[in-house]
């Protein structure tokens, strides 16, 4: 008679030959680990409070600056791809920096378990630090060109993201660079729009309208064009929602106090809801 446990010994008997080829000895060669350099990011979270619930606010923050740092990468790529007429990879990392933006929304469901009392207790070992002095997200927020010099004093301190973040003020944004390409593709643009003072934000221009009019009014002739001006809408769209998240999410935690770094909290964040990165784009939807 066949042992009732002889079935299981054998599944199990199988399922580590499965294993059987794979490599198990890292003592002379790079494992998932040293690749990934995980020894460094998972000793990178210390929590300054004995409460329980700081580690999630570290961990969610700390992964957020991670997915700006491959937004940062993305926009980059396509704004130089932009300058030199190549739409078809631009496209494709346009469209991965909107699924990022999808990953920072989700990451605040996760923030927003943390309740006002779990916060209260972590808050006061926090200082004066604040998601608002984050360099990558002004860096983000000038490459998309929401520009402020402003918003440059927050890094005086550190000279390499003051760098950093100063060559982001001063450099010609994702949009301003597509407002370029469509002069150079023959529409009719406003030369003040193709060099200024590219420290201060571009403000609808009604060339720029026009030009993005004639786009959609005709995307069979300009249908590289008619793809760029929907891949922004996605992209603002995917911004709105990752900083309507964040209103929502700090409004649940901490009210209407005061944010940690000095702000109105909520009051500035919902100020922020009402910037418009694409405005022409968003415009010419009334006019079509």
């Amino acid at each position: 008679m066949q042992c009732p446990m002889s079935g299981h010994a054998a599944a199990a008997d199988n399922s580590n030959e499965r294993w059987h080829d794979a490599q198990m000895d890292f003592s002379s060669s790079m494992s998932y680990g040293d690749y990934l350099g995980l020894d460094q990011i998972l000793s990178a979270q210390h929590p300054l409070s004995p409460d329980h619930n700081e580690m999630l606010f570290i961990v969610q923050h700390q992964t957020s600056e991670l997915w700006m740092k491959l937004m940062l990468h993305e926009l980059h790529a396509a704004r130089e791809q932009v300058k030199l007429d190549q739409l078809a990879p631009a496209f494709k990392m346009l469209a991965r920096v909107s699924r990022i933006m999808e990953q920072l929304v989700q990451a605040w469901n996760v923030l927003s378990t943390m309740t006002p009392p779990e916060y209260t207790a972590m808050r006061p070992y926090l200082g004066m630090s604040s998601g608002f002095q984050s360099f990558q997200y002004r860096e983000i927020e000038f490459i998309l060109g929401n520009k402020n010099a402003a918003m440059l004093q927050p890094h005086a301190h550190r000279p390499e993201y003051l760098a950093q973040v100063t060559a982001a003020l001063e450099a010609p944004s994702l949009y301003d660079e597509a407002i370029r390409l469509m002069a150079r593709r023959g529409l009719a643009i406003d030369p003040a729009c193709l060099q200024r003072d590219w420290t201060k934000p571009a403000g609808h221009n009604a060339s720029v309208e026009a030009a993005w009019l004639q786009v959609y009014r005709q995307p069979d002739l300009h249908w590289e064009l008619y793809q760029l001006g929907e891949k922004f809408v996605d992209l603002e769209d995917a911004f709105r929602q990752w900083r309507f998240r964040h209103v929502t999410t700090v409004e649940r935690v901490i009210g209407f106090k005061r944010g940690t770094g000095g702000t109105d909290g909520v009051s500035y964040l919902r100020k922020m809801l009402d910037v418009v990165l694409f405005p022409e784009l968003w415009h010419l939807r009334t006019e079509l």
